[in-house]
């Protein structure tokens, strides 16, 4: 299975260059810890192409995401 990067919000001409090197959100999401719960949830995107039934994968990145702002204040 190719890369579930954020290629389905790119317009295609930007596609193969995003492919070539790291997307810079996908490293901008490691460095909070949280890069699991989004990769489950692009995979899910990818899949059904639809964020509605994503709802499981959508609550725990961002439930990740709210625990590292709290750890951070």
């Amino acid at each position: 299975m190719a890369k579930a990067g954020h290629a389905w919000s790119r317009a295609p001409a930007q596609q193969g260059e995003a492919e070539e090197g790291e997307d810079p959100l996908d490293a901008m999401i490691a460095r909070t810890g949280c890069l699991e719960q989004h990769r489950q949830l692009q995979e899910c995107m990818a899949e059904r192409q639809d964020w509605r039934h994503c709802q499981a994968q959508l609550r725990a990145f961002g439930a990740c995401m709210a625990r590292r702002q709290q750890r951070q204040r």
